[in-house]
This record gives structure tokens, sequence and C-alpha cells, in this order.
């Protein structure tokens, strides 16, 4: 059975990845990794110019709890809770 896919959850965008090449005037080819199942040629409307982070913005590392060996990281508050196909998920 085909997982069903779950457009709310999913990223908007994954990346950084740099261009190889511009193919035609509105697509390109991305170096991707080979573990990214797509197509390496998109449309240039597909893509978003990357922006890094703001300097001087501060920057809260996850803390990770370590229980009978598997790390974790501790939940600071569940702010919502919905039943999808018979599972909980947790919006933390």
């Amino acid at each position: 059975m085909k997982e069903k896919r779950t457009e709310k959850l999913m990223e908007w965008f994954v990346g950084p990845y740099k261009v190889k090449r511009m193919v035609l005037t509105n697509t390109i080819e991305l170096k991707l990794p080979s573990t990214i199942k797509i197509h390496l040629v998109v449309n240039i409307s597909r893509v978003q110019l990357y922006k890094p982070q703001v300097e001087d913005q501060k920057v809260v590392p996850l803390q990770l709890v370590v229980i009978d060996g598997e790390e974790e990281y501790e939940v600071e508050k569940i702010l919502n809770k919905r039943k999808i196909q018979e599972r909980d998920k947790f919006l933390v």
C-alpha cells in the first residue's frame, strides 16, 4: 500500500542546493544529493533564493535528553492534538 502524503506537514522548501547549469530560459539543473528522489531539472518558479539567518538572531538549540541509551528531545509544551488515520499527531 502506498503511503499517503500529508501536504500540510511537508516542508515548503528544502535546501539550500546549488544550481548546476541553466538548461533553458526557464529551467535549471540542480546539484542534489543522491538521497533526494526528485528530478534534477526544475522550473525556476519552483526555486527560491536562499536567505541566511539574520545576524545577531538568537538561536536556541534543542536540548537532548538520553533515556535508556537513546537520545530524545524534551517537549516543552503540547499546543494541539489531532487524529489522522487512527494515529495521534501532536503540535509541540
